[in-house]
Protein backbone atom coordinates (compact mmCIF):
# COMPACT_ATOMS: atom_id res chain seq x y z
CA UNK A 1 0.00 0.00 0.00
CA UNK A 2 1.27 3.26 -0.79
CA UNK A 3 1.68 5.79 1.60
CA UNK A 4 -0.67 8.27 3.23
CA UNK A 5 0.40 11.81 2.06
CA UNK A 6 -0.41 15.24 3.73
CA UNK A 7 0.32 18.59 1.74
CA UNK A 8 0.20 21.15 4.89
CA UNK A 9 -0.17 24.73 4.36
CA UNK A 10 -2.30 25.17 1.63
CA UNK A 11 -3.50 28.76 1.21
CA UNK A 12 -5.39 29.15 -1.86
CA UNK A 13 -7.97 27.24 -3.78
CA UNK A 14 -5.31 26.10 -6.26
CA UNK A 15 -2.99 24.62 -3.84
CA UNK A 16 -6.01 22.64 -2.30
CA UNK A 17 -7.22 21.54 -5.92
CA UNK A 18 -3.56 20.91 -7.35
CA UNK A 19 -2.79 18.56 -3.67
CA UNK A 20 -5.76 16.62 -4.49
CA UNK A 21 -5.51 16.33 -8.59
CA UNK A 22 -1.99 15.09 -7.84
CA UNK A 23 -2.88 12.37 -5.16
CA UNK A 24 -2.89 13.78 -1.64
CA UNK A 25 -5.03 12.09 1.04
CA UNK A 26 -5.00 14.86 3.47
CA UNK A 27 -4.31 18.45 3.20
CA UNK A 28 -3.42 21.27 6.11
CA UNK A 29 -4.65 24.33 7.05
CA UNK A 30 -2.58 26.45 9.28
CA UNK A 31 -4.02 28.68 12.05
CA UNK A 32 -0.77 30.08 13.58
CA UNK A 33 -0.67 33.55 12.94
CA UNK A 34 3.05 33.50 13.03
CA UNK A 35 3.62 31.10 10.33
CA UNK A 36 4.01 32.49 6.38
CA UNK A 37 1.54 29.80 5.81
CA UNK A 38 -1.36 31.46 7.98
CA UNK A 39 -4.91 31.27 6.94
CA UNK A 40 -7.46 33.30 8.90
CA UNK A 41 -10.86 31.17 9.85
CA UNK A 42 -12.99 32.63 6.90
CA UNK A 43 -10.41 31.13 4.67
CA UNK A 44 -9.59 28.21 6.49
CA UNK A 45 -13.30 27.44 6.37
CA UNK A 46 -13.46 28.16 2.17
CA UNK A 47 -10.73 25.82 1.82
CA UNK A 48 -11.93 23.12 4.01
CA UNK A 49 -15.58 23.38 2.29
CA UNK A 50 -13.96 22.98 -1.07
CA UNK A 51 -11.69 20.25 0.32
CA UNK A 52 -14.84 18.65 1.77
CA UNK A 53 -15.69 15.24 0.37
CA UNK A 54 -12.26 14.91 -2.19
CA UNK A 55 -9.45 14.63 0.90
CA UNK A 56 -9.57 14.59 4.79
CA UNK A 57 -8.42 17.95 6.16
CA UNK A 58 -6.43 18.35 8.82
CA UNK A 59 -6.24 22.08 11.17
CA UNK A 60 -2.92 22.71 12.69
CA UNK A 61 -3.20 24.56 15.95
CA UNK A 62 -0.25 25.72 18.08
CA UNK A 63 -0.81 26.59 21.75
CA UNK A 64 -3.82 27.45 20.93
CA UNK A 65 -6.34 28.53 23.76
CA UNK A 66 -9.10 26.58 24.87
CA UNK A 67 -11.22 29.58 23.42
CA UNK A 68 -9.33 29.61 20.41
CA UNK A 69 -9.53 25.86 19.79
CA UNK A 70 -13.25 26.15 20.48
CA UNK A 71 -13.96 28.39 17.97
CA UNK A 72 -12.11 27.32 15.08
CA UNK A 73 -13.24 23.83 15.48
CA UNK A 74 -16.66 25.01 15.21
CA UNK A 75 -16.17 27.08 12.07
CA UNK A 76 -13.53 24.91 10.44
CA UNK A 77 -14.93 21.28 11.25
CA UNK A 78 -12.23 19.62 10.36
CA UNK A 79 -11.52 15.67 10.13
CA UNK A 80 -7.96 16.07 12.22
CA UNK A 81 -6.72 18.73 14.63
CA UNK A 82 -3.71 18.75 14.44
CA UNK A 83 -1.66 19.96 17.75
CA UNK A 84 2.10 21.23 16.98
CA UNK A 85 3.04 22.93 19.97
CA UNK A 86 3.53 22.01 23.40
CA UNK A 87 0.48 21.20 23.94
CA UNK A 88 0.07 18.67 27.28
CA UNK A 89 -1.40 14.58 26.56
CA UNK A 90 -4.25 15.81 28.90
CA UNK A 91 -5.24 18.77 26.95
CA UNK A 92 -5.31 16.80 23.71
CA UNK A 93 -6.99 13.62 25.46
CA UNK A 94 -9.77 16.62 26.47
CA UNK A 95 -10.33 17.70 23.05
CA UNK A 96 -10.35 13.98 21.94
CA UNK A 97 -12.94 13.03 23.74
CA UNK A 98 -15.41 16.10 22.49
CA UNK A 99 -14.74 16.19 18.82
CA UNK A 100 -15.34 13.93 16.25
CA UNK A 101 -12.45 14.43 14.75
CA UNK A 102 -9.42 12.60 14.99
CA UNK A 103 -6.26 13.99 17.23
CA UNK A 104 -2.58 14.42 16.25
CA UNK A 105 -0.14 15.55 17.87
CA UNK A 106 3.49 16.46 16.07
CA UNK A 107 6.58 15.54 18.61
CA UNK A 108 9.90 16.64 17.50
CA UNK A 109 12.22 13.52 17.81
CA UNK A 110 15.40 14.55 18.95
CA UNK A 111 16.77 11.09 20.34
CA UNK A 112 15.72 7.97 21.92
CA UNK A 113 13.90 9.66 24.62
CA UNK A 114 11.81 11.34 23.01
CA UNK A 115 10.41 7.43 21.70
CA UNK A 116 9.85 7.03 25.33
CA UNK A 117 8.10 10.19 26.56
CA UNK A 118 5.55 9.96 23.78
CA UNK A 119 4.23 6.80 25.16
CA UNK A 120 1.83 9.70 27.81
CA UNK A 121 0.02 10.08 25.03
CA UNK A 122 -0.92 6.73 24.08
CA UNK A 123 -4.88 6.46 24.42
CA UNK A 124 -4.58 10.23 24.02
CA UNK A 125 -4.02 10.94 20.64
CA UNK A 126 -5.20 8.73 16.95
CA UNK A 127 -1.57 9.78 15.61
CA UNK A 128 1.39 11.07 16.30
CA UNK A 129 3.96 12.90 14.14
CA UNK A 130 7.54 13.12 13.94
CA UNK A 131 8.68 16.00 13.11
CA UNK A 132 12.25 17.67 13.49
CA UNK A 133 13.16 19.54 16.94
CA UNK A 134 11.19 22.71 17.20
CA UNK A 135 13.14 26.12 16.10
CA UNK A 136 11.81 29.50 16.37
CA UNK A 137 8.84 28.41 13.81
CA UNK A 138 7.41 25.31 14.83
CA UNK A 139 7.15 22.82 11.75
CA UNK A 140 7.67 24.31 8.11
CA UNK A 141 11.55 24.78 8.51
CA UNK A 142 12.87 22.71 6.01
CA UNK A 143 14.62 20.56 8.59
CA UNK A 144 14.38 16.86 8.85
CA UNK A 145 15.15 14.81 11.82
CA UNK A 146 17.78 11.57 12.51
CA UNK A 147 15.44 8.86 10.53
CA UNK A 148 17.72 6.08 12.14
CA UNK A 149 15.94 7.02 15.62
CA UNK A 150 12.94 5.05 13.66
CA UNK A 151 14.72 1.86 12.69
CA UNK A 152 13.10 -1.21 14.38
CA UNK A 153 11.15 0.96 16.99
CA UNK A 154 7.38 -0.98 17.92
CA UNK A 155 4.97 1.72 17.75
CA UNK A 156 2.39 1.47 20.22
CA UNK A 157 0.26 4.66 18.35
CA UNK A 158 -0.40 5.53 14.58
CA UNK A 159 2.22 7.99 13.21
CA UNK A 160 4.04 9.44 10.50
CA UNK A 161 6.89 11.44 9.76
CA UNK A 162 7.22 15.31 8.28
CA UNK A 163 10.33 17.71 8.68
CA UNK A 164 12.28 18.20 5.47
CA UNK A 165 10.90 16.08 3.44
CA UNK A 166 11.13 16.86 -0.50
CA UNK A 167 10.49 15.02 -3.69
CA UNK A 168 14.28 14.33 -3.31
CA UNK A 169 14.19 12.52 -0.18
CA UNK A 170 10.56 11.62 0.43
CA UNK A 171 11.49 7.92 -1.14
CA UNK A 172 14.36 7.42 0.81
CA UNK A 173 12.60 8.58 4.07
CA UNK A 174 10.21 5.81 3.76
CA UNK A 175 12.54 3.05 2.53
CA UNK A 176 14.40 3.94 5.88
CA UNK A 177 11.43 4.49 8.37
CA UNK A 178 8.79 2.79 6.97
CA UNK A 179 6.22 5.32 7.46
CA UNK A 180 2.81 4.87 7.16
CA UNK A 181 2.27 8.80 6.44
CA UNK A 182 4.68 11.40 5.04
CA UNK A 183 3.76 15.55 5.80
CA UNK A 184 5.60 18.03 3.56
CA UNK A 185 5.05 21.69 4.05
CA UNK A 186 8.18 23.99 2.83
CA UNK A 187 9.52 21.02 1.01
CA UNK A 188 6.97 21.88 -1.85
CA UNK A 189 7.21 25.82 -2.20
CA UNK A 190 9.01 28.31 -4.73
CA UNK A 191 8.95 30.48 -1.74
CA UNK A 192 7.93 30.46 2.44
CA UNK A 193 4.32 29.87 2.21
CA UNK A 194 4.21 30.01 -2.05
CA UNK A 195 3.48 26.47 -3.13
CA UNK A 196 4.83 24.91 -6.74
CA UNK A 197 2.42 22.67 -8.58
CA UNK A 198 5.38 20.73 -10.08
CA UNK A 199 7.07 20.16 -6.78
CA UNK A 200 3.74 18.77 -5.44
CA UNK A 201 3.11 16.50 -8.23
CA UNK A 202 6.78 15.23 -7.94
CA UNK A 203 6.37 15.18 -4.13
CA UNK A 204 3.43 12.72 -4.17
CA UNK A 205 4.99 11.36 -7.44
CA UNK A 206 8.25 9.83 -5.54
CA UNK A 207 6.14 9.00 -2.59
CA UNK A 208 4.43 6.52 -4.62
CA UNK A 209 0.81 8.25 -4.81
Amino acid sequence: MPPLVKICGLKTPEDVDAAIRFGATHIGLNLYEPSPRYVDLKTAAELRKRAEGRVKVALLLVNASPLATTEALGKIRPDIVQFHGTETPEWVATVNRSIPAEVWKAVGLKDAGTLERIRQYEGAVDRILFDAPAQAMPGGTGTRFDWSLLVNHRHSIDWGIAGGLTPANVAEALAATGAPLVDVSSGVESAPGVKDMDKIAAFLKAAGR
